[in-house]
């Protein structure tokens, strides 16, 4: 480091560092630190040379571990940066560009040299190097037993206290990159964390009289989007050679300093996400993320998360309740805004779903706004390119909707808003339908990819869970979300059959019904429904017959052959039998979800009621079935009325003809012959120990998305590096 720096590959042979690093003691009143900090080299701006000044401060931080116990410079740097922190908010208002400039460069310093300790040490080894002095060797004074826990508390300060300028802005990042590093000792444990000292530090003493304002600062952070200033608006103009040390120093900052939000990140993180304009709100977001995960104290609940789950709107005055600590209010409209803008970052999504599981106040905001469609669309659009996201991702939007849908109001409206050419919809040109209709069409396309790609039992059980929430507010369905409710449920029919048909007629030569069923599409559907048509009249009475007798035993064998290896008297199944279960259960959903729309909202889905009518000859087949009988009850006596009513009004109908006849049989026909079932409603709810997901899941964020930080792949323990 130091004026003479100029790029990455001569810092292990830059001299400040050496002495540094050496076995020299450095006064904390030495003209050399004012040197250190005035180093200018090219910034990283890729993760290749980020990956270079990881590996070139390697030699620096081995040096430095050997010799601070003798020199105890980690302490001595460290107090110089406290000790110019405390001006910093002065500096900012006199426009103190330089005193700025060096105080981040401290920083950044201070932070390098922390993320190699933490990787490589322990955190007793960790706090130790800071309690290191300028006396015998290994020696420490009990006056600085704490200096680890005032730097982080310093920090916090920063974050909180400075305000957001020009020349602040760099600094502002590199704090809360600095307090990333601070929690990353998690990267380097397989199992999650749940006693550190960096957590007893923010969760006791001096730090957590500041939660609330944290986290503050940081939504705000995260809402206003901050870009960062221009380089070179606001520095000094360049000098000439000569010009002095600090005019020198100065001219470098164009090309140094205020580039360091640039620096990347892990992997190709830089290439991979161009969109991230606000490099203070992305580093916001993911240090809130990894603060509200963290693990609460054996008697100490998180207060970060704490913070987050009680926050309220600046409209709102109601007091507080005493019993609820770390309290703030913030402007929800702007929130709302934010994330309804950044949904296509997993951690935008994930801050959404935290919000909405754990914030009664911002969920019930949300459910009472009136153009939710900014809110609704972006999710979507996540599971519709679900091919492009990871699962993680998929997972959370997929769960915020399902939250959303335990509100009945919510079920109600979605139908009210139409919305006019849906461009990234590319099945069908939608040039106007619903929101719940689009919901609809996109949820069961997620099913759809989910059955025939990952096969995620948790994916397409959320998806129904969801559809069967709003299954009773059902309302004026577009044509073609009423068609794909029933083809879909018509789609697992065939394929229940077929896998019948092999389970047990295992031996029958390949014909050209089987290839029919072994690919199974929408474009093919008419062939199909002739060729199941076929299979079930040939079939119905010994199959349904048989499977009366035998499909539990079946499923049991299916289930067994889930949980551990067969014993010898056991006949091993084949997939078909696991295949069973999943299907069954599908179709099941997918009836209950069809017979709770005719109970409840019959007269407003004629499209339903034509879509059913349209494939009932299969749907007939399956009313003796043991395992639906109940649930087809309403069903077949749909398709028996609507039917008969057809029949009567003569052959050769148009579709309007046919709606028409529809729409006027719905007053006849008699609602209490309808059976009365359960209301569909599911709830969303957390599994025991979440942290297990979610704590891996941040990491992996900070690990793909932080700005300017960068951890060498080989040594994370915490999550597998070729997930998604």
């Amino acid at each position: 480091m130091g004026s003479n720096s100029s790029k990455i590959s001569d810092l292990p042979k830059n001299e400040y560092l050496k002495k540094l690093s050496g076995p020299e003691s450095i006064s904390e009143n030495d003209p050399f630190w004012n040197q250190l900090f005035s180093f200018s080299f090219p910034a990283p701006t890729s993760s290749t040379e980020l990956k270079l000044l990881e590996e070139a401060t390697i030699s620096v931080c081995k040096s430095l571990v050997e010799n601070n116990p003798r020199t105890g410079n980690l302490a001595a740097l460290t107090k110089v940066f406290l000790s110019r922190t405390r001006e910093l908010r002065l500096s900012a208002e006199c426009q103190n560009h330089i005193f700025i400039w060096q105080t981040h460069n401290a920083l950044f310093i201070i932070c390098c040299l922390l993320k190699a300790f933490i990787c490589e040490l322990s955190e007793e080894e960790l706090q130790l190097h800071f309690t290191y002095e300028e006396k015998s060797p290994g020696s420490y004074s009990s006056d600085s037993e704490d200096l680890l826990e005032e730097l982080l508390c310093s920090l916090v300060q920063l974050i909180t206290d400075t305000p957001l300028l020009d020349i602040t802005y760099e600094i502002s990042v590199e704090a809360i990159s600095a307090m990333v590093v601070f929690l990353s000792c998690q990267l380097f444990h397989k199992e999650v964390l749940r006693q550190s000292i960096s957590h007893k530090y923010l969760m006791q003493g001096p730090c957590l009289s500041y939660t609330s304002k944290l986290v503050k600062t940081l939504l705000y952070n995260f809402i206003r989007q901050e870009k960062p200033p221009p380089p070179g608006t606001h520095v000094f103009p360049q000098q000439s050679d000569g010009g002095g040390l600090l005019y020198g120093l100065a001219s470098g900052v164009a090309t140094g300093l205020w580039t360091v939000f640039t620096l990347g990140g892990a992997g190709s993180k830089a290439a991979a996400s161009p969109e991230l304009t606000s490099p203070l709100a992305n580093q916001s977001l993911l240090l809130l993320l990894v603060l509200v995960n963290l693990t609460d104290a054996a008697d100490i609940p998180n207060p970060y998360r704490q913070a987050v789950s009680s926050f309220k709107n600046t409209q709102d005055s109601s007091p507080f309740p005493s019993s609820i600590p770390h309290t703030f209010q913030i402007n929800f409209n702007s929130l709302y805004t934010a994330l309804c803008e950044q949904q296509t970052s997993d951690q935008a999504t994930l801050l959404l779903y935290t919000l909405l599981h754990q914030n009664g106040n911002v969920k019930t905001y949300m459910l009472a706004r009136t153009d939710m469609e900014n809110l609704v669309l972006p999710i979507l659009e996540i599971l519709y390119h679900v091919e492009e996201r990871n699962s993680h991702h998929v997972y959370m939007a997929l769960i915020i909707l399902l939250i959303l849908t335990e509100d009945d109001g919510f079920n109600r409206s979605i139908h009210e808003v139409i919305l006019k050419n849906i461009t990234w919809y590319s099945e069908r040109v939608l040039t106007e339908i619903s929101l719940g209709s689009l919901l609809i069409l996109v949820v069961i396309r997620t099913i759809q990819y989910n059955m025939t790609r990952t096969r995620d039992k948790y994916l397409h059980t959320n998806c129904l869970a969801a559809l069967a929430n709003m299954s009773a507010q059902f309302r004026s369905l577009h044509q073609y979300a009423a068609q794909r409710i029933i083809s879909y449920t018509c789609r697992h029919l065939r394929r229940y059959v077929y896998v019948l048909d092999r389970l047990y007629s295992p031996r029958s030569p390949c014909s050209a019904r089987q290839r029919c069923f072994s690919a199974p599409s929408d474009n093919g559907e008419e062939l199909l429904s002739l060729t199941c048509s076929h299979i079930l009249r040939s079939y119905a009475s010994s199959l349904f017959s048989l499977l009366s007798k035998k499909h539990n035993k079946v499923l049991e064998q299916a289930t067994q052959s889930l949980r551990g290896p067969l014993s010898s008297s056991d006949v091993p199944l084949p997939d078909y039998a696991q295949d069973l279960s999943v299907i069954e259960e599908v179709i099941r959903m997918m009836l209950e979800i069809i017979n709770s729309c005719l109970t409840n909202s019959l007269h407003h889905n004629p499209n339903l009621v034509y879509a059913l009518l349209y494939k009932r000859d299969l749907f007939e087949q399956f009313r003796t079935h043991p395992s639906f009988q109940d649930i087809m009850q309403n069903i077949d006596l749909v398709i028996s009325f609507f039917s008969s009513r057809l029949l009567q009004a003569g052959a050769e109908l148009s579709v309007e003809r046919v709606l028409e006849i529809i729409k006027q049989g719905v007053v006849a026909l008699p609602k209490d012959r309808l059976k009365k079932f359960p209301e569909l409603k599911f709830k969303y709810v957390e599994e025991e120990q979440p942290e297990e997901f979610f704590i891996p899941y941040v990491w992996s964020l900070v690990y793909n998305s932080a700005v300017g930080l960068y951890w060498n792949p080989q040594d994370i323990q915490l999550f597998a590096m070729d997930s998604d």
